[in-house]
């Protein structure tokens, strides 16, 4: 899962590489050692093979250098006030970690071996300051190392456990930026470090800084802002082609957004921890489905359906209903008929299929409203308009399972559905139909807040809500004044 640099990293790294140190002043100074700059320049602007030869035969000297030792600080400490040193050493160290795996498993077996970097990564809250940048470069390849040397992958050493949680914040304030060469590192770096499932159930630990970022890229490469309209995600309505004709997404890369789906790939497989979680707070399932409708590549392709297995077969009672809602299974159809060159891919295609199919194949017209209210989304959708279900469902819904349906009904109504008053409409339009259905239920509705919610939306700026709450008061009325 090798992935390449960032450019906006390596160009940095490149450029602190073929900057001049007046090394000797630096001694004169006090900020590095005689013994600093004999082992800086042993390794200093040689050839890969010589340096790592050099730093193999010298082991102890080289960790001593960036770690420090028992009686003596890390040349990272020593050096603190001089920037271009700093800036320098943490590039040198950067190297000597990718290229030389025995020096990185005699860092890790230093008793703290995140110490001198983890002062320098909140050295600053500028995004644009070099130093935190570089330090969580060389942070994520020696956590990534030691994560995947542990004899034990669901435990980690304590020294990374505690040290991860601070390398995920940094790049979660990357990741947040609105510049996608940081956003783009934060998420490569995320890939490096999402291999083991104790790194992944971290991640989620934080998922408000984590998470929610990497969804709202997604989100904006649907072309669904945080306050934008949202019921495109559940009717399918947009297509590949005019999202491409605005450059698909929002301003997102397709680079970027492989990357930030790779990341996703990778959590979901911990997709009994993270499925529904991410299904109520950010309708994960219609999102990924849009994704999928826009995909330009077979590669976003492919990880969006293994993403969509991973998720669903962990977490089939809750998230399966949510795919059949949003036309996952005849855009499954269409797929299918595609010329696909990734038989993994076809699979898993395959595999959807048939768990859909298994799903609606005893699914009643009563099944897929309840399915749809627990979602806690609502659209239009056939029951909403068809009186026989009304007359042949209503008492049901206010009965099974303790009211759980109009008390969800309740909580969808509650919010302001900024993004999406649709879903305002709808509701009212379910109380209505509710009330015409079992008129002597009304008090009970009342005392769910139904009534008030419903008299209170007359006064919507939408008008689709304002009509079907005034149908709805209607029906309130109407039975009012019979009884």
């Amino acid at each position: 899962m090798s992935l390449d640099p960032p450019t906006y990293l390596s160009s940095m790294q490149d450029n602190i590489r073929a900057r001049p140190i007046p090394w000797d002043g630096a001694v004169r100074a006090g900020h590095i050692t005689d013994a600093d700059l004999k082992r800086i320049k042993s390794v200093d602007k040689v050839r890969r093979d010589q340096r790592k030869q050099t730093v193999e035969a010298n082991l102890d000297d080289y960790s001593q250098l960036l770690l420090g030792g028992k009686n003596t600080k890390s040349v990272l400490e020593r050096a603190g006030k001089r920037v271009d040193v700093v800036q320098y050493i943490l590039v040198l160290a950067g190297d000597m970690i990718d290229d030389i795996p025995a020096l990185t498993s005699t860092l890790l077996a230093h008793p703290d071996p995140y110490s001198p970097f983890l002062p320098l990564l909140g050295q600053s809250s500028n995004l644009e300051d070099p130093i935190p940048l570089l330090t969580s470069s060389v942070l994520t390849s020696l956590m990534s190392s030691a994560l995947l040397a542990s004899t034990k992958p669901n435990n980690l050493t304590s020294e990374t456990a505690k040290a991860l949680p601070k390398l995920y914040s940094y790049l979660s304030g990357l990741a947040k930026s609105s510049d996608s060469g940081r956003q783009d590192i934060a998420v490569q770096a995320y890939s490096t470090l999402l291999r083991t499932k104790k790194a992944r159930e971290l991640f989620w630990d934080q998922k408000a800084e984590t998470v929610t970022p990497l969804i709202e890229i997604l989100r904006a490469a649907a072309g669904v802002g945080n306050n934008g309209e949202t019921s495109t995600l559940w009717n399918g309505a947009a297509s590949f082609r005019n999202v491409a004709e605005a450059g698909l997404s929002g301003q997102v890369g397709l680079q970027l957004l492989y990357h930030v789906l790779l990341a996703l790939w990778q959590l979901s497989f911990e997709g009994a921890l993270v499925g529904d979680g991410l299904e109520e707070e950010h309708e994960i399932i219609p999102l990924l489905i849009q994704l999928l409708r826009l995909s330009p590549k077979e590669k976003t392709t492919r990880l969006l359906v293994s993403t969509l297995v991973n998720l669903i077969s962990a977490n089939q009672s809750s998230l399966l209903p949510a795919a059949a809602l949003a036309r996952l299974p005849s855009l499954l159809e269409t797929l299918s008929g595609r010329h696909l060159t990734d038989p993994d891919l076809s699979e898993d295609v395959a595999t959807l299929k048939e768990m859909l199919e298994e799903y609606t194949k005893t699914r009643t017209t009563f099944d897929q409203y309840a399915a749809e209210i627990r979602t806690g989304h609502l659209h239009w959708s056939p029951p909403h308009r068809n009186p026989n279900f009304w007359h042949e469902n209503a008492r049901r819904i206010l009965d099974e399972n303790q009211s759980e349906l109009p008390k969800k009904l309740a909580e969808i109504m509650g919010k302001s559905w900024e993004g999406d008053k649709q879903v305002l409409a709808i509701a009212c339009n379910d109380v209505g139909c509710l009330v015409k259905a079992v008129p002597e239920k009304r008090d009970y509705l009342e005392k769910l807040g139904l009534k008030a919610r419903v008299m209170a939306l007359m006064g919507e700026s939408d008008e689709a809500v304002r009509w079907e709450s005034l149908r709805a008061v209607g029906e309130w009325l109407r039975y009012s004044f019979e009884g």
